[in-house]
């Protein structure tokens, strides 16, 4: 409102306007923590995210050296096998 219409104002319309401010405050106070809540759980997801991905390719890591340990092992028993023939 422009400052000269406030002016006109009696003093209950402007407590009223005060309280109908103050009670929009609240409402948008109330948005910012439910959408900083909602950011901070999207952020957990991200990096929850990431740490399942680096496990992933960990696991992958793991996986590649146990057939390549499994490869060695039937190559050795068949070398073993064709000097027993």
């Amino acid at each position: 409102m422009e400052q000269v219409n406030l002016r006109k104002l009696k003093r209950e319309q402007l407590l009223e306007l005060m309280l109908q401010q103050q009670e929009t405050i609240e409402m948008q106070e109330q948005k910012i923590r439910t959408l900083e809540a909602n950011l901070n759980q999207r952020e957990i997801k991200i990096e929850e995210a990431g740490s399942i991905a680096q496990a992933a390719l960990a696991l992958n890591g793991v996986f590649e050296a146990a057939q390549q340990a499994a490869d060695q092992y039937l190559l050795s028993v068949k070398a073993i096998a064709e000097d027993k023939s």
